[in-house]
């Protein structure tokens, strides 16, 4: 069986959760059939990957449709696969079109949906209008639909209420948890950006973009116990706009507090890692996550989780055994920012119930999400497409 896999991450190109499950599903396929990864970016040295840039002719137009011109290019270049694997709106067109002219399955995997996702308009403009189009083109003709989580199959037919159910798929997202542990020994990453490891922290791990709810946190982060330090490692934002709206509530925050650590540039595995084993909890304030990827990266590292309790979080994180969930409401923030401060002093305050937390979490992610489980169960699905 020959597996062209559609993505737009994929290393050293990766900068949230779809490419996380793309690079290591990838990995783990490779063990199992012939794959070739077709992705966004320069050239890549690994052999049997291919890589796409915006075609010249659209280097000035919105990126909605660079990204269209892309999946044109990658649908023309998978020929002679026998099934097609797409991952995110970005992709998924180039697997809709590439099924259509070369007659072979394609199986789409649902890292998010645009339209719950409305704040990309700010982003995109008119150009979120045209990746929901291509969206819901790729979810009208996929062979098969993967979610990652069972509460992102109940949205996703709720969101595209054709989809025969039979064609929707749970298969979680993983997590390597030889990569993601406690180190054997301490390089002093925390030292180097200015965190003391006598004072308790949560962490923080993500992009800035509403969907993170990274606003929600430095809020919430005012009522934290004075010796609490916040540690935030945040990627790139979506907009100008947002970037200064998050930096003008870090300022505050810190003008307030001590112990804010605002860390930005892209850290290596192994440095987040010790950061994430190195803190008393880690947060995840998202109000919108299919699964949370990230949380199972923390649980791995041995770090109590604080989340929300939206999407597939809870079934990544067992309440009360491996964490504290915070009920998310739109309409009552408020109450939301203040369940985040107090379950936050909760576990900080009692760092041996934070311990046993994150001992458990470990567990159970080893136990329940290794990636060479989910990729015999993706086979699986392959094969049941192909006869």
């Amino acid at each position: 069986m020959r597996v062209a896999v559609l993505t737009r991450e994929y290393p050293p190109d990766v900068y949230g959760g779809a490419g996380v499950h793309v690079e290591f599903l990838a990995r783990e396929l490779r063990s199992l059939m012939d794959v070739e990864v077709h992705c966004w970016g320069t050239p890549r040295s690994e052999a049997g990957v291919f890589a796409y840039g915006t075609p010249p002719a659209l280097a000035g137009a919105n990126p909605a449709l660079q990204t269209l011109g892309i999946d044109v290019e990658m649908a023309a270049a998978v020929a002679g696969a026998d099934l097609l694997h797409s991952h995110t709106w970005y992709a998924n067109l180039a697997g809709a079109l590439g099924r259509m002219l070369h007659g072979v399955p394609h199986v789409l995997t649902a890292h998010s949906l645009e339209p719950a996702r409305p704040w990309k308009a700010e982003q995109l403009g008119g150009g979120y209008q045209v990746s929901s189009w291509a969206e819901r083109q790729a979810y009208e003709t996929a062979s098969a639909v993967i979610a990652v989580s069972a509460a992102m199959r109940v949205d996703m037919l709720a969101a595209y209420p054709f989809l025969e159910p039979a064609r929707v798929h749970v298969i979680h997202n993983g997590i390597d948890a030889s990569l993601y542990a406690p180190p054997p020994a301490t390089t002093g990453v925390g030292t180097r950006y200015g965190i003391d490891p006598d004072r308790p922290s949560a962490i923080f791990v993500g992009r800035v973009t509403r969907q993170k709810g990274l606003g929600h946190l430095l809020r919430a982060a005012a009522s934290f116990d004075p010796d609490v330090q916040l540690i935030l490692c945040a990627g790139a934002a979506d907009t100008p706009e947002l970037a200064a709206k998050i930096q003008g509530l870090v300022a505050s925050l810190s003008r307030r507090r001590t112990g804010v650590v605002m860390i930005e540039q892209m850290l290596s595995r192994p440095e987040l890692a010790e950061l994430l084993s190195a803190a008393t909890v880690f947060v995840c304030p998202s109000i919108y996550e299919p699964l949370g990827i990230v949380n199972l990266e923390a649980m791995a590292c041995e770090t109590a989780v604080v989340a929300s309790a939206v999407g597939g979080i809870p079934e990544v994180v067992e309440d009360g055994v491996t964490g504290l969930l915070v009920d998310y409401s739109p309409d009552a923030t408020d109450a939301f920012e203040a369940g985040l401060a107090d379950a936050v002093n909760t576990l900080t305050r009692d760092p041996e119930r934070a311990r046993a937390m994150g001992l458990a979490g470990r567990e159970r992610a080893v136990r329940e999400f290794s990636w060479s489980t989910i990729a015999v169960r993706t086979v699986e699905l392959y094969r049941s497409l192909l006869g």
